[in-house]
């Protein structure tokens, strides 16, 4: 006989699995009528029959009615002697569910007169009692085939519904691949058009969720609502993407039957996962029913498992793209990790199997917005209201930590920089998750937060030595160092879409090779190809400027030549002439591509990104006066921290607005507010889905252009936004940049070795070589410090480092520069790799303090002062843009990319910046931006590169030039090799031979370019 391979087969698979047997074979045995006791082996669950079914109340009665007499008979007998005992059950159960939903009465229960009835009893933890173990054992977990569910369609079935005690949670279309028909199109569609949903069995929250599966694909929903139903993928990912991987067991979605629907996990989802959202006073149609996607569901379990493994002091990055619903996962991962027992006595930090692991679990972000999201989903799912507290200031975090609340959520911002006065906190365990780790924990923010966490990670080897009174110096430095390591009574789970090479150092998990590794991965590509986020370079346009700057003096003074080229840009950028002429571009693409084809309704918005704060306010006044122009067809919102000055004129976000600061990511969300105008705020973590169009004008590159342009990639199913509604307009950056920044963070991001952290001894030797300080200095201020020795003091010692090295050592400024640049950096480095070093070293701890200190005291006359003048003496003449890519779609590159760490490698201020006169520095930013000759930029590079071989191939090179130290001759002869070549040219290269023989400014630039590109220091 063949095999099969229809929807039967399948429904088979997953019945013989659930339950070890399946009806096909109990009806060829003759015991499909038998005690139900025979059916339950498998994953636990009984074989229910179809017959048994009630579907005016939804209910499974046979089981639901033999689950209550044989675990709560005393609570029955209460009102079994009333005639209508079973309706009156039946009815007030019915009346509760449709009001309040499933979810309350799985968890609370159902009260009926004086007797009151637990319709599931939860999974055990650990530290549960034998009685609570054995009551879980008596759920009854069932799944029926072929359900009919309908009142008014007898006919109707659905596939398979699993029921908890009768109570039904899940129901289940299944399709088979091999019959024409997927989950996606066939299933899904199903549901939408073909299932009644005004029958009580697929009401919203009546059952938990709705599958649509085949052999390869699951999707999942928790509200069936007709053609607008939303189904999500519920995959474990394939190649880093969407989909399932290949499974040698069996079916790809196997793991649903063999993982997700076991009695275990299922209890687990329904007590830790599921959320039913909304207000009090909503009805139940109008709240919103969380289920976890599979990777949030997986995550938590994992991060959860490994913690009661491993115990505390432990780190764990977290890769998850945008629109991976990290709220949620942070939330469900916090909930959890507060009931995370050990598994044994061994684990570290355990306080015994009976205890939970964390006694707290503070929850921090640098996303301001966030703080209320969080807090709002913390205090949603947990039915215990006072175990959760905000802090908003060092006091109620001290207060907080000291009381023992379970939960805490601050931010990096309100983090208090406390060591002092908070009592024993080194006796208590802490999770510390952190959302969008980035470099905010690293240096001292980091440092105080560690120090705050507790004394040391070895306490037999310090603090059992002797007391506090009696440390000398050397052992508070020990302290200070090992409290900003990562804390032995301290884990750290760290959640973030965009990983840097010392975020992956410090968090990620350490390979046999020497690479660090993320703890888990939901990839960008795996989010744009489910459909939770867009693709925000599909549609990519770029702009390149186009200037000539005229000089406005006649004098040649001397500039630093890339100083210049930096500053004669911003000069350009921010002038009025040049917004005016980007203003206009943009609403005349806003205004007719988004507003009048009415994207998203009607109601898409857009964002002006830009350089600074002034030129923020500048491109806002001015695209409200193109709007007046146009009879204020909607408005504009600028945003900014702080103050601003310009033009004596000081400008705050509240007085341009006319509304309060808090109130701007609200006020932005109604329909008359289409534009918002920033320069750094709300680029990182604002999610506002209608957003489709981005206009830039700032440079962007790496994790902050990923954060950026990540704003618009927010799906908003019911206003039908598609990635074609999506537009970016750049001014300013190329579509190679911005593959660039894209491509580490598409699929997995790794590092692929440690920081070589001995360039510390290298940095450290050059410094104390300079003379700036002796070490007794170094030595008497460190002790001093942390006998909390009062500031004048302390003053003194590093006021005489600074007189030194300002004015005693007589440096010449580019060796004060090179120590101070130096210094800098050995306090980066230290700072970050102190919380990871596996060792301590002492003099570094020394100099770190000390250096942290003196560093802002030392003065660094920048030589090239008449930069400062520079902007006086050049106007802008003339302003053009041209369109350079149209709607470019990027591809990324889907491979796992490796970052290196940062690099160590000491770096000073010895290079000597080359002074070119005014009108080169002009001539040569005009001839980078603006193509005064005919060859394309790319055309350009290619010929002046193989210009600059031909000269240094030329006969006479090596003699009268590259070894010529008559810099007269060598000049001279130089030009006459250029010349030689440039004639030899003349047929091949017309347009750049008529430039180079009869524009003298082009000649010189030009001369100028190939000495550079010769290297030859003329």
């Amino acid at each position: 006989m063949p095999s099969q391979t229809n929807e039967q087969a399948l429904e088979q698979t997953i019945e013989k699995i659930l339950t070890g047997s399946c009806v096909e074979e109990l009806r060829s045995a003759g015991q499909l009528n038998e005690p139900k006791e025979l059916y339950r082996s498998g994953k636990g669950y009984f074989i229910g029959r179809p017959n048994d079914f009630n579907a005016k109340y939804a209910l499974d009665t046979e089981r639901f009615w033999h689950f209550l007499e044989t675990t709560q008979a005393e609570e029955l007998a209460k009102l079994q002697k009333q005639p209508d005992w079973q309706l009156k059950i039946l009815e007030r159960f019915d009346r509760l569910i449709k009001k309040y939903g499933i979810l309350r009465l799985l968890k609370k229960g159902l009260e009926v007169d004086d007797a009151h009835f637990t319709l599931f009893y939860v999974a055990p933890l650990a530290s549960s009692s034998p009685a609570i173990k054995e009551n879980f054992e008596k759920n009854e977990f069932s799944v029926t085939r072929q359900l009919r569910y309908s009142l008014s369609n007898p006919q109707e079935e659905i596939d398979m519904v699993f029921f908890i005690n009768g109570i039904p949670f899940a129901t289940m279309e299944l399709k088979n691949h091999w019959t024409g028909q997927n989950a996606k199109v066939h299933g899904v569609n199903q549901y939408k058009f073909k299932r009644d949903i005004s029958q009580p069995l697929l009401n919203f929250a009546r059952c938990i969720v709705h599958f649509a599966v085949d052999t390869d694909e699951a999707y999942m929903t928790t509200k069936l609502d007709g053609g607008n139903t939303f189904f999500l993928p519920f995959n474990l990912g394939n190649n880093n993407g969407k989909g399932n991987p290949p499974n040698p067991f069996g079916h790809k979605t196997n793991y649903l039957w063999d993982e997700v629907f076991t009695r275990e996990s299922v209890a687990n989802i329904i007590q830790h996962f599921v959320r039913l959202d909304g207000k009090d006073s909503e009805p139940l149609n109008k709240k919103t029913l969380y289920f976890p996607r599979y990777h949030q569901m997986d995550v938590v379990r994992k991060l959860v498992h490994h913690a009661s493994e491993k115990g505390t002091g432990q780190t764990y990055l977290i890769q998850h793209s945008a629109g991976s619903g990290k709220s949620n996962s942070i939330t469900w991962a916090a909930y959890q990790l507060i009931e995370t027992y050990p598994i044994n006595d061994s684990v570290p930090g355990n306080k015994g199997i009976s205890n939970p692991l964390f006694d707290s679990v503070i929850v921090v972000t640098d996303r301001k917005i966030l703080d209320k999201q969080l807090r709002d989903n913390i205090k949603e799912f947990s039915e215990v209201k006072n175990i959760i507290a905000p802090a908003f200031s060092s006091r109620e975090l001290r207060e907080a930590l000291e009381s023992g609340k379970k939960i805490i959520i601050t931010t990096i911002q309100k983090f208090p920089f406390i060591i002092d006065g908070i009592s024993d906190l080194s006796e208590k365990n802490f999770a510390v998750i952190i959302d969008e780790a980035h470099s905010s924990q690293g240096g001292a923010t980091s440092d105080k937060m560690n120090q705050a966490m507790g004394n040391t990670a070895n306490e037999e080897s310090f603090d059992d030595a002797q007391d506090s009174e009696n440390e000398d110096a050397q052992d508070k430095i020990v302290a200070a160092m090992r409290s900003r390591k990562m804390r032995g009574n301290a884990s750290y789970f760290a959640f973030t879409a965009t990983p840097k090479n010392i975020t992956l150092e410090k968090f990620g998990t350490l390979q046999a090779d020497g690479s660090f590794k993320p703890f888990h991965l939901y990839s960008m590509k795996q989010a744009i190809e489910e459909g939770f986020i867009l693709d925000v370079l599909a549609n990519y346009t770029t702009y390149k400027s186009y200037y000539e700057i005229n000089k406005s003096i006649e004098d040649n003074p001397l500039f630093d030549s890339s100083k210049a080229q930096k500053k004669l840009r911003a000069f350009v950028e921010r002038d009025p002439r040049t917004i005016a002429t980007k203003a206009e571009i943009m609403l005349d693409h806003f205004m007719s591509q988004v507003v009048n084809k009415k994207l998203l309704k009607g109601k898409a918005k857009g964002m002006v990104v830009t350089q600074s704060i002034e030129s923020a306010i500048n491109y806002y006044f001015v695209i409200k006066d193109i709007l007046k122009s146009k009879g204020n067809p909607f408005d504009v919102i600028l945003a900014f921290s702080g103050k601003k000055t310009i033009n004596g004129i000081e400008y705050t976000e509240d007085s341009i607005n006319g509304f309060p600061e808090k109130d701007t990511k609200d006020k932005f969300d109604e329909d008359n507010y289409r534009l918002l105008v920033v320069a750094n705020k709300y680029l990182t973590g604002f999610d506002q889905p209608k957003l489709t169009a981005m206009y830039v004008d700032k440079k962007l590159q790496g994790v902050l252009a990923v954060q950026a342009l990540s704003r618009l990639n927010r799906s908003a199913n019911k206003l039908g936004k598609r990635t074609e509604d999506l537009f970016v307009l750049d001014f300013f950056n190329s579509t190679e940049d911005i593959k660039e920044a894209f491509d580490p963070f598409y699929t997995s991001t790794t590092l692929s070795r440690a920081t070589d952290v001995n360039v510390l001894h290298e940095l450290k030797s050059s410094l104390d070589d300079t003379g700036v300080y002796e070490w007794y200095e170094v030595e008497d201020f460190v002790q001093k410090y942390f006998d909390k020795v009062e500031a004048p003091f302390l003053s003194p010692i590093i006021d005489t480092a600074a007189q030194r090295f300002n004015h005693d050592l007589d440096l010449e400024d580019a060796q004060k520069a090179d120590f101070k640049i130096k210094a800098k950096q050995f306090v980066k480095i230290y700072g970050q790799m102190a919380a990871i070093l596996p060792y301590e070293m002492i003099t570094w701890e020394k100099l770190y303090w000390f250096l942290k200190f003196l560093i802002p005291k030392l003065i660094v006359v920048d030589t090239n002062s008449p930069i400062d003048g520079l902007l006086d003496t050049v106007d802008l003449s003339t302003y053009g843009l041209e369109r350079v890519k149209l709607n470019a779609t990027i591809g990324l590159d889907d491979s796992a990319t490796q970052l290196d760490p940062q690099n160590p490698n000491p770096r000073g201020a010895h290079n000597k910046d080359e002074e070119d006169p005014l009108d080169l520095i002009v001539k040569s930013f005009n001839e980078r931006w603006f193509q005064g000759w005919e060859a394309t930029p790319e055309d350009q590079r290619v010929k002046f590169v193989t210009l600059s071989k031909q000269i240094q191939a030329h006969p006479d090179y090596l003699s009268k030039v590259a070894g010529n130290s008559d810099v007269a001759n060598r000049d001279l002869a130089f030009k006459k090799i250029l010349d030689d070549v440039m004639s030899k040219q003349r047929k091949n290269e017309l347009d750049l031979y008529r430039l180079y023989a009869k524009d003298d400014a082009f000649y010189q630039a030009f001369l100028d370019t190939m000495k550079r590109m010769t290297g030859i220091n003329l």
